[in-house]
């Protein structure tokens, strides 16, 4: 897993904190909301990375399976 910058939970949380009107003492839990949907965004991406490798193999497996057939 790769680190996430602080600078783009910094940025997050701000925005977090923006949209919540910039309430008074959550700082804490900003940071932590915003390193959480940036890790699953992490995550998601690599899932749907590893989701259009798996596309590109099989598509790349079913076109020279029926060259070889057809």
């Amino acid at each position: 897993m790769r680190e996430i910058p602080l600078a783009a939970i910094r940025a997050r949380a701000y925005d977090l904190w923006e949209r919540n009107h910039r309430p008074d003492g959550f700082e804490i839990e900003f940071w932590l909301l915003a390193e959480r949907e940036l890790r699953a965004e992490q995550e998601n991406g690599r899932d749907a990375a590893a989701a259009e490798r798996s596309a590109r193999m099989t598509s790349n497996g079913r076109a020279a399976a029926e060259t070889a057939t057809g």
